[in-house]
């Protein structure tokens, strides 16, 4: 098991759940929060046993951005830093992005900056009653990062993103709930339980044909019509072939739960 410092990493039953686990800077992320959180993406998406992740934070928030104060003045140092930063910071939203297990954010607190960025990344999204979403780049002149220029607009459309760019306008779960950035939101105290649960139903379930099923969906913004429908062909017949797919027919045929693991 990976041995971090500025993360929770643990691996059951098919589900790695990942923690930001700087409670005592609001889980700001710096360099090394940005290595270890690509070393931990790299492994969850190479490691068969990992089925399903979670990502979520400890304490009351779930990240607050970058740590500025571990980063130079504003000027040519900091902006080599972002660099590096970013480096790490984007692989990592690629690698989960691109693995074949679901990847779930339970937002357990307050989401800013490249904390908001993070909290998009997910295939799904629980968040606590509590959470609070805003970008704050603007409010010290920066621009977005992490990926949240790409996924927010896909998810609540360009006027509104650019509302929540230009205008630092901080959305309570409830809010981002119906803006259609969370599948679901609970109380507090139930988050980590429902995440839970959601995990493991999604671990239970055949992971190469949801991984399949993550990239038909992320290639639909950029193909054609008839180019999307090949693709979902090709996949469809991938599919076929695999041994998950022998045993969900069977056990439909057969009336039974599937057991596509163990």
């Amino acid at each position: 098991m990976p041995e971090y410092e500025t993360l929770v990493w643990e691996l059951e039953d098919g589900v790695a759940t990942i923690a930001f686990n700087r409670p005592e800077a609001a889980n700001a992320l710096t360099m090394q929060m940005g290595e270890e959180l690509m070393d931990a993406s790299i492994r969850c998406d190479d490691d068969p046993d990992v089925r399903c992740v979670v990502l979520t934070g400890t304490g009351r928030m779930f990240c607050a951005g970058a740590d500025l104060k571990a980063l130079p003045p504003a000027g040519p140092g900091m902006a080599t830093e972002i660099k590096v930063l970013t480096t790490y910071l984007h692989a990592a939203i690629s690698r989960f992005a691109r693995m074949e297990a679901p990847l779930i954010c339970a937002i357990n607190g307050t989401a800013a900056g490249a904390g908001f960025s993070l909290a998009l990344i997910g295939d799904l999204a629980l968040a606590a009653e509590s959470a609070r979403f805003t970008m704050a780049y603007s409010k010290i002149a920066l621009t977005p990062d992490g990926s949240s220029t790409y996924f927010l607009p896909r998810m609540i459309g360009l006027r509104r993103s650019l509302e929540l760019s230009m205008t630092n306008r901080m959305l309570s779960a409830a809010e981002a709930l119906e803006w259609g950035m969370l599948n679901r939101v609970v109380p507090d105290d139930e988050l980590q339980g429902a995440a839970a649960g959601l995990a493991a139903q999604l671990a239970a379930g055949p992971t190469s044909t949801i991984g399949a099923a993550k990239r038909l969906y992320h290639a639909s913004f950029n193909d054609t019509l008839e180019s999307q429908m090949e693709t979902e062909t090709r996949a469809i017949t991938d599919a076929a072939r695999r041994p998950e797919a022998v045993e969900g027919l069977a056990a439909f045929m057969e009336k039974r739960e599937p057991k596509f693991h163990g």
